[in-house]
């Protein structure tokens, strides 16, 4: 059985090219949302194992999103992207600071632009 997954992102190309990649691989995506509430929701409703996740969401953010998702009784787990580069260090010590919040406890990695 394939992995299943739920791509979260509010860019509509980012979850069409990560779907693509992602069944080209096997993996079986079985829905998408474009914000914190429908992805609340979608996961509700899909039960994926796994949610790709972007921290950048209108609304809510992914933290939030995130940890609401890991309080389920079988929750899914939660992959966290972020689009900001290497060089936005005020922003990435702001989304350090919000994941410490929501209790993500992780390795951080700055990825390019």
């Amino acid at each position: 059985m394939a992995l299943t997954v739920l791509i979260v992102d509010d860019h509509e190309g980012f979850r069409r090219v990560a779907r693509e990649l992602l069944e080209a691989d096997g993996v079986e995506v079985v829905g998408e949302a474009a914000d914190g509430e429908s992805a609340i929701t979608e996961a509700a409703r899909l039960r994926p194992q796994l949610v790709l996740l972007d921290v950048q969401l209108p609304g809510i953010d992914g933290f939030e999103v995130a940890a609401r998702l890991g309080g389920a009784s079988d929750p899914p787990a939660v992959v966290l992207t972020s689009s900001y580069s290497a060089d936005s260090y005020r922003r990435r010590l702001r989304v350090r600071e919000l994941g410490q919040r929501a209790g993500f406890r992780g390795r951080w990695r700055s990825g390019g632009g």
